[in-house]
């Protein structure tokens, strides 16, 4: 009798904390959905990447399975561990370091179409055409970003909201000087093409800043590359060429404490490292 109520008991509590972390893990992953994907689609439809919410989970999921697997298969259990982290979270450094690529590229051709659109003004177009006429001269990302000013216009919401939605769409804090600049001119008057050739001047003295800057920065930024990756590199190395010297650090506790504080230490000096070299300008 008393086997039977322990096995009755055990079986029961075994269900119950089942069914808490079956709740638990379906509200983590509504959690995600809702944060990751959610801002993963609206950065990539701010791209004009219009994607499925399946698409990107499937994209998520493989990318986890394969860099786990690829870290398995060069270093083993831990290193596969740690690559699957990082193929977890690889689909939204992709789309970080795709949408921050984006906004380069614009901010390099707003240069060039504000002293168009300056020209434009002299000649004797209007403000909406000359927006666009250089949309449609321009390539991506600014024809498409212009092209959707222009069919809001058409369709009737008013111009400075238009350029607001402009700004909050491409997420560019040069964007955002010229569409308040253009909403206060537009409100209180002024000579807009003279405006628009002072703020192409403004960006292209902040481009020559940034370029210095970057340049004596880049050994610093290279040094931080060196030291956090030397570790790495050294162990799947150690562990190819010599893994009876490696084997020992992972039979126990101790070692993975070790390797897992190497990393924590080896992050923390790279952060710091870029942390000292990021200059804003």
């Amino acid at each position: 009798m008393a086997p039977a109520l322990v096995f009755l008991f055990t079986t029961a509590s075994i269900f119950f904390f089942a069914f808490l972390a079956l709740d638990v893990l379906q509200r983590a992953f509504e959690q995600y959905k809702l944060r990751y994907v959610t801002k993963s689609m609206n950065d990539l439809s701010d791209m004009f990447l219009f994607i499925e919410p399946g698409q990107i989970l499937l994209l998520n999921f493989i990318a986890f399975v394969v860099v786990a697997a690829v870290g398995y298969w060069l270093g083993g259990p831990f290193f596969g561990s740690i690559a699957a982290v990082g193929g977890f979270f690889a689909p939204i450094g992709a789309v970080r370091y795709y949408r921050r690529r984006r906004i380069r590229l614009f901010n390099t051709q707003l240069t060039e179409a504000l002293q168009q659109m300056s020209n434009a003004l002299r000649a004797g177009l209007t403000f909406q055409q000359a927006i666009e006429q250089i949309g449609k001269e321009s390539n991506a990302p600014l024809r498409q970003e212009f092209g959707l000013f222009i069919k809001e216009i058409k369709l009737g919401v008013p111009v400075e909201e238009a350029m607001i939605n402009l700004s909050n769409r491409v997420g560019s804090e040069d964007m955002e000087l010229v569409s308040t600049s253009t909403n206060i001119a537009r409100q209180l008057g002024g000579n807009m093409a003279e405006m628009f050739e002072v703020i192409a001047a403004t960006i292209r003295e902040r481009f020559r800043l940034e370029g210095k800057i970057g340049a004596l920065t880049s050994q610093g930024k290279m040094q931080g590359w060196v030291v956090s990756s030397l570790p790495l590199f050294l162990g799947l190395f150690l562990n190819w060429y010599r893994p009876d010297l490696m084997e020992p650090m992972f039979e126990n506790a101790y070692g993975y404490v070790l390797v897992s504080v190497i990393i924590i230490l080896e992050t923390i000096g790279f952060l710091l490292i870029r942390r000292i070299v990021a200059i804003d300008v």
